[in-house]
């Protein structure tokens, strides 16, 4: 092999560092007794060179450094370690025939080109030469916005599928790609040629599902009903943190899609959107102890994840097979790394953390009574402009509202409060109300606000908003394992039939339970949250579960945003109002006090009659006003009136006496056939003299009060 000139290079940095030198490579591993860089050539499948660390030199206290001089930065890397292996005594898993990836690389290769990633990765490295021209994070305010939760590929690759005109369980590739003469289907490309729609929605973020590299490969079941072998497509189980996925890039060669990612993320903030991504810091893809060594069970395998204190096991409160250590200072100050690495050099403006609860615990799986790395990534000074989104739970808890300052929550109890509203469940009224008015109790009393609350009522885990009105249980026998995957506790009503069936009175009560649904969102306090294709009606076939469905039960299908193009417009003309209005979107929480001493409280709770709510564990009505006055006065000072039917018969309720010198007119009911549903402000109907109006069931009315 060719001999090559080295320094001992410096500790810090961690990772493959560009100097004019050449290139400093720096690794964390406290237990290794040796270490070796292997460098790669494209062209060969065998190292070119295998270069040895020597501790005297190449190491400064647990990090492992050396700088190769005049180095080729088309060249791969990768890490042999070598130390004592006894996974069920020490717990070390060290082996020196295991080539590992850098938990620092920027991008790797072996993955370029989806659905055909089994071979080996390999560590790439990445030059910060990208023109930002002048771009910066947003910094919009929590409380304005609204959320678009989306996945890379499955938002856009059916484009290629009706381009190409391929059968519908076919998979994209690069192949496919080209012939088509479309080359974003899939893609960060294609997220860009995807804005202008995102930005008529009204919404003012995306939240992207994993971007980090992952294997899409590592499903080992088969489809029961196809025989077509199942892939991961959500991502969940991270193998590099700092490299954005190379098969979602329309060139993922040679660290390009670090690029393309970052020229996404440009698009988006020129078009005044945020970009938030979903990161996975719980457990990795190495799995249990059956499963692969790709780099920190190879690295230190003691330090990264938690262990049983006696079997050595892996303790596994993700479900996924592993539980990272998080709290262990090398593991917390690799994850401050990576989300600086995310915000300074990508330029992301915010993470929604997956299991985050499992980020409050010891190495012994044990919740910590004081600071975690929840506080740390909290208090960080770089971070301290990003939105921080919590998913506050694990696979054994459920931490809603009890995350600190200023940490936002995936809020369950909203999603299934409104859901079993909507369902026509007793006893929810008082419940629900409580959600509408800002989830007073999980966020007041340790002084957070409204939005501290993500209000959701679909996401990406769990039936579409389409699905959630029909289907009663769910159908995941395609996922392979029985239909035993996926939660059994959805809250869903079909409406009086299972599935898709061609009905116009079961599609007409369909289509009004997901107008009330978007209405209770969009006037509700706190950020509301919008699963990506539910804006037309899209599904997943009954599907509650389908991060292994790489086919159209997952995919976008964009055919519904013409078939259901009057469901598109209402949530457009909903978002819009809630924009508009500064009432839907107070940082307070709503109390029922006249704050400015002109006998209008902020709001005021009815039910079939004027001040009489009725919070009876039969009742299933609710209607509530919002009293616009109550805002800063440079403020829009409307006010609005919300009526609220989750019975399944008609009721007539008495709408509320206006403020002096206005009236109230209808601009919302979801009881309406499209573009009768939602109407422009100015052209509301007014409320008859005796102020009485009918709801129809599972419907929903919005009043807005202008001088008569």
């Amino acid at each position: 092999m060719e001999t090559w000139k080295t320094k001992p290079g410096r500790p810090l940095p961690l990772g493959a560092t560009i100097t004019p030198e050449g290139v400093n490579f720096s690794v964390f591993s406290r237990n290794a007794t040796s270490l070796t860089l292997v460098l790669f050539d494209k062209a060969k499948t065998e190292p070119i060179a295998e270069i040895p660390l020597n501790p005297e030199i190449n190491r400064t206290g647990d990090i492992w450094h050396i700088l190769v001089l005049g180095m080729d930065r088309s060249l791969s890397y990768g890490y042999r370690a070598d130390g004592p292996f006894d996974p069920k005594g020490d717990g070390h898993w060290f082996n020196r025939e295991n080539i590992l990836l850098d938990p620092y690389a920027r991008a790797l290769e072996g993955g370029e080109t989806w659905g055909h990633g089994e071979g080996e990765r390999r560590c790439c490295i990445v030059a910060d030469d990208f023109d930002w021209e002048g771009d910066r994070l947003l910094n919009l305010p929590l409380k304005d916005c609204v959320i678009y939760e989306l996945h890379v590929r499955g938002y856009t690759i059916h484009e290629l599928q009706k381009r190409t005109h391929s059968p519908s369980r076919q998979n994209g590739t690069a192949g496919d790609l080209q012939s088509s003469g479309f080359k974003g289907a899939g893609t960060y490309r294609g997220l860009i040629e995807k804005i202008p729609y995102i930005k008529s929605l009204g919404v003012t973020a995306v939240e992207l599902m994993p971007v980090f590299e992952f294997n899409e490969l590592e499903n080992k079941r088969v489809n029961p009903k196809t025989g077509e072998k199942l892939k991961n497509l959500w991502g969940y189980n991270t193998m590099a943190f700092f490299a954005p996925k190379a098969s979602y890039a329309s060139n993922g060669w040679d660290g390009s899609q670090v690029k393309e990612f970052k020229e996404m993320v440009k698009a988006f903030h020129r078009a005044g959107m945020e970009v938030i991504i979903d990161v996975v810091f719980n457990h990795t893809a190495e799995g249990d102890s059956e499963g692969p060594v790709i780099s920190f069970r190879g690295l230190d395998n003691t330090i990264y994840y938690s262990l049983d204190p006696g079997s050595k096991d892996y303790l596994n409160l993700s479900g996924c097979g592993n539980t990272v250590n998080c709290n262990h200072p090398a593991v917390q100050a690799f994850i401050l790394d990576c989300l600086k690495y995310w915000v300074v050099e990508m330029h992301v403006d915010g993470f929604r953390f997956d299991l985050a609860t499992i980020l409050r615990r010891d190495h012994r799986g044990e919740l910590l009574p004081g600071p975690s790395i929840i506080e740390a990534i909290e208090q960080d000074p770089a971070l301290a402009r990003t939105k921080i989104i919590a998913e506050a739970w694990d696979t054994q808890i459920n931490q809603v509202g009890e995350f600190p300052g200023r940490w936002a929550e995936w809020n369950s109890h909203y999603r299934d409060a409104v859901r079993r509203f909507v369902r026509g469940d007793k006893g929810m009224v008082p419940v629900l109300a409580t959600r509408i008015g800002g989830s007073s109790d999980l966020y007041q009393a340790n002084g957070r606000c409204p939005y501290n609350s993500i209000n959701y009522i679909t996401c990406h885990d769990g039936f579409t908003l389409y699905d959630l009105v029909s289907y009663e249980y769910k159908h995941n026998e395609e996922n392979g394992e029985d239909n035993q995957d996926g939660s059994d506790q959805n809250f869903s009503s079909n409406s009086g039939v299972e599935g898709p069936i061609d009905n116009s009175s079961v599609n007409s009560m369909r289509m009004r339970r997901i107008k009330i649904f978007v209405t209770i969102l969009m006037t509700s306090h706190g950020v509301p949250m919008i699963l990506a294709g539910d804006e037309f009606g899209r599904t997943q076939q009954g599907n509650n579960n389908p991060y292994c469905q790489d086919n159209e039960i997952s995919w976008v299908n964009w055919n519904f945003a013409k078939k259901n193009a009057g469901l598109l417009r209402f949530f457009q003309k909903m978002i819009a109002l809630r924009n508009r209005h500064p009432v839907f979107r107070r940082s307070n929480f709503l109390t029922g006090v006249d704050t400015n001493m002109d006998e209008h409280p902020d709001v005021s709770w009815h039910g079939l009659e004027v001040d009489k709510p009725d919070w009876s564990e039969d009742s299933r009505v609710l209607a509530f006003v919002l009293d616009g006055s109550e805002l800063p006065h440079e403020e829009r000072a409307d006010d609005f009136c919300v009526i609220l039917n989750g019975d399944e018969v008609e009721h007539s309720f008495e709408v509320p006496p206006p403020r002096a010198g206005k009236g109230w007119f209808r601009i919302v009911d979801t009881s309406r056939p499209s573009p009768e549903d939602i109407l422009d402000e100015d052209q509301g109907v007014a409320v008859i003299a005796e102020r009485k109006h009918s709801v129809l069931p599972m419907a929903a009315v919005v009043f807005i009060s202008r001088m008569e």
